[in-house]
This record gives C-alpha cells, sequence and structure tokens, in this order.
C-alpha cells in the first residue's frame, strides 16, 4: 500500500496532536518531516516521532520526499505557508482559520487556483465528528424535514484561560477566533448562507476584552438566505470544562449534538450528588474528529478529489465572522454583503 509522505509546520498544542496522528494513528500517512519556529521543540518532536527535523518551512517544502504539508502554525502565517508548500508542489492540509482578514484569503484563494493539480483541504473538524457526520446525514435524507432553526453553543473552560488571554489580543476576536466553527458548522447544515445577522455580548468575566473591541462572550441571530434561523453562543469562562452543543430543529424533528459535553458515560456519586465529568480541553473532545479529517484529506489527495472544506469555506466562514464583529460592536442588525 502506498503511504502519503507528510510534513508539518507548526508544532504547538494542535499541532503536536495532527503529528502523533499522522505517524500513528491514520494508516497510509508517514510523518516524514517536522518545523517550527521552537528549533528546540520541534528537534524533539521530530525524534519521538521518527521524522527528519527541518530549520525552516522553506527546507521542508523543498524536501523531495515531502508529499504533503500540514500547516498548524498561527493564523497569520497561513497564506505565506500555503504560498511556500504549493509552489513547491505540496498538498496542503491548514488548520482553520484560513487567514485572519478576508484580503488574504482572497491571496490564498488565488494560489490555490494557481495549483489546480494540487489537493487543498482547511481544518473545520467539526464536520468530521462522528456525531455531526451522523446528523447531516439524517438531515440531507429529510429525516427531521425542513430545517427551521440551528443553535449552535460554544464555551472554553476557564482552567485555559491564561492562555487564551494572552492569545486574545491577536486573535482577530472571539467571532474569527472561537465562533468561525459555530459558523462554518451552520453553512455546512443548512446548505445556505446568512442574509442578515446581528451580533451582541460583552465582557463580563474579563473586562480586559474591551480593550481589543472584544467580548469574552458573544452570541449572534442569523437568518439565511433559504429563511432558516441560526444562532450561536461563544463563551470564554466555563467552569465545568469545554462544552459544544448543536441543536437543529426541523418540521418533522430535532437533532441534538452533545447535550451533555461528558468524556465517557461514568456517573459519578458523590456528596455533590450524581453527575459526569466534561472534556477538559478541545483537543481531548475532538481528538476522533481531527483523526478522520486527516483520512479524508488523504482520500482525497490519492484519488485525486476535491476536498471539503476548501478555500471558499474559509473565505466565506472569515467574512461572516468579520460582519459578525461589525454587528457586535455597531449594535445593529447588518445584511450580509458578499
Amino acid at each position: 500500500m502506498k503511504t502519503l509522505k507528510m510534513g508539518i509546520i507548526g508544532i504547538g498544542r494542535l499541532g503536536y496532536e495532527h503529528a502523533c496522528n499522522i505517524a500513528n494513528r491514520v494508516p497510509g500517512m508517514e510523518l516524514v518531516a517536522v518545523a517550527d519556529a521552537n528549533q528546540t521543540r520541534a528537534k524533539e518532536v521530530a525524534e519521538e516521532l521518527g521524522a527528519k527535523y527541518y530549520e525552516s518551512p522553506e527546507a521542508l517544502c523543498a524536501a523531495p520526499e515531502v508529499e504533503a504539508v500540514a500547516i498548524i502554525t498561527n493564523t497569520a502565517s497561513h497564506v505565506d505557508m500555503i504560498r511556500i508548500a504549493m509552489d513547491a508542489g505540496k498538498n496542503v492540509f491548514c488548520e482553520k482559520p484560513l487567514a485572519e482578514n478576508v484580503e488574504k484569503c482572497k491571496k490564498a484563494e488565488a494560489i490555490i487556483a494557481a495549483h489546480p493539480d494540487l489537493t487543498f483541504q482547511l481544518g473545520f473538524m467539526r464536520r468530521f465528528d462522528h456525531s455531526y457526520e451522523v446528523a447531516k446525514a439524517k438531515i440531507d435524507r429529510g429525516d427531521i424535514g425542513d430545517i427551521i432553526l440551528v443553535r449552535c453553543y460554544s464555551q472554553d473552560p476557564i482552567s485555559i484561560i491564561e492562555g487564551t488571554l494572552e492569545y486574545a489580543p491577536r486573535s482577530g476576536g472571539q467571532f474569527i477566533d472561537m465562533s468561525i466553527h459555530d459558523i462554518d458548522l451552520i453553512r455546512w447544515l443548512t446548505n445556505s448562507e446568512p442574509a442578515k445577522l446581528w451580533a451582541i455580548g460583552g465582557c463580563y468575566e474579563f473586562k480586559q476584552y474591551k480593550d481589543w473591541d472584544d467580548g469574552d462572550n458573544v452570541s449572534c441571530l442569523m437568518q439565511m438566505e433559504n429563511d432558516i434561523m441560526a444562532y450561536f453562543f461563544a463563551g470564554r469562562a466555563a467552569a465545568h470544562g469545554s462544552a459544544v452543543e448543536t441543536e437543529i430543529v426541523g418540521t418533522r424533528g430535532t437533532l441534538r449534538i452533545s447535550a451533555v459535553p461528558t468524556d465517557s458515560l461514568v456517573e459519578v456519586m458523590s456528596e455533590h450528588g450524581v453527575c459526569r465529568e466534561c472534556y477538559q480541553d478541545f483537543v481531548t473532545r475532538w481528538h476522533g474528529a481531527y483523526i478522520r479529517e486527516m483520512e479524508v484529506f488523504l482520500d482525497n489527495v490519492m484519488n485525486k478529489k476535491a476536498a471539503t472544506p476548501n478555500v471558499s469555506d474559509g473565505t466565506k466562514s472569515t467574512a461572516i465572522a468579520f460582519r459578525c464583529k461589525e454587528s457586535f460592536l455597531k449594535n445593529e442588525l447588518l445584511t450580509m454583503e458578499y
């Protein structure tokens, strides 16, 4: 069986998860190259996973043994990394968001369009979670009739707030950094784009978000072009852990995913009552989805299939996220401008 020889650029917390999955958990993939700005860490991971260390993204992408590259770097570097990899003839998997603004997303579109023989796939991993795949199939079969409403609810645990606050000033804000996952889900589940939206929120726990024209808890109500209603909420201070819930209300039924964000079916009975323990970080919650999206990327590359999510999904989700932020700052109902 032919294997796809992968290089990875960026081995922070999520990059390391991807590196381990490529090396050990995706049959048909082989991790052969690692690069990161933190060269000491890159050398450690390369040695641990049996790959070769490269001192720069350019060197990694120039390596003849590398056939595809996973880009798991900071958002501001994504477009440059895509250009380096594709100009070197490499297939590309890139983490979300595509870029930190729509203008740079358009540059990414041009780069990818110039390499039609190469595969590009964007890392909206929730589409590849088993529960969401099942829900999407039920929707497409018409099991719940026509969709009336999609409700998305995402909370990060307060236990990781120190790192969140450090990154917040350069993250682009809640809508682009966190809510973009729910924006992508809404587009994917409804097969439609927002026509109108109204975003609100505030600085309920961490007042410093106001200094960054942002909120620590935000929400948005949307009317899609096909008249489906959609709503999402994103918060940064959940005491119980990492919680993501999605509900799809149809004319003939309702689907609800992760109503209780538990990491197992174990019920803990103690002096506090009966409870279930929650996921404590997003990497654990989406572990299976990260593996599945790499399996799909492998299949797309090997069989020359058109990949989704694609660069257009990245541009559209970014445009929607920034329109949400504009609505939040203006406290106004806005129409989308595509």
